[in-house]
């Protein structure tokens, strides 16, 4: 059983930057993939990035076609941990953060955190 656990949240003040870290209890045997999601203010819930086991990495499509970078994905695999952090927090930053685990031959994620949520104050 795969166990994730997100952190990283609460009230931060807009400017300043943001780092979520995704504990997971197994991963370094199983090598998943481990993705980031976020969940807006009466928003579904949309993918912000993946990165796989040896660091390679995959963004939203509305990521990768900003010009500047909304979110930089980045693993440490002796600690079985993946981060998600930006600089120059916004008011949009404000959701729900969930990570996700899947195989790296599935493109399901059938693992889940309980999400932490992010509040931007002004």
């Amino acid at each position: 059983q795969v166990q994730l656990v997100e952190t990283g949240g609460g009230l931060v003040q807009a400017g300043g930057p943001l780092r979520h870290c995704c504990a997971g209890s197994v991963r370094r045997v199983r090598r998943e993939n481990i993705g980031w999601f976020r969940q807006g203010p009466g928003k579904e819930r949309e993918f912000v990035a993946d990165i796989n086991w040896s660091g390679s990495y995959t963004y939203s499509r509305g990521h990768a076609d900003s010009v500047v970078p909304r979110f930089t994905i980045s693993g440490d695999n002796a600690k079985n941990s993946v981060y998600l952090q930006r600089s120059s927090l916004k008011p949009w930053v404000t959701a729900v953060y969930y990570c996700a685990a899947r195989d790296a031959t599935s493109s399901y994620y059938d693992y889940w955190g309980d999400g932490t949520q992010v509040t931007i104050t002004s």
